[in-house]
């Protein structure tokens, strides 16, 4: 009996980043909603997902 390699948690956002950007000709504006949605990921299983590797943390600026 062979062991199955745990399913990255990311993975499916990941490739739904590659499947939006190739759809729409590399255009990063038209994929922001995948992208959020990964970044969400990312925030959740940063340590458990290789996907989330190259994202980092979302920081936010406050306005003074």
């Amino acid at each position: 009996m062979t062991k199955s390699k745990p399913v990255d948690p990311c993975q499916k956002e990941a490739c739904q980043i590659q499947a939006c950007l190739q759809a729409n000709n590399y255009k990063e504006a038209r994929c922001e909603h995948v992208l959020q949605a990964m970044r969400k990921c990312c925030e959740k299983y940063q340590a458990e997902s290789s996907c989330c590797a190259g994202f980092k943390p979302q920081t936010t600026t406050s306005k003074s």
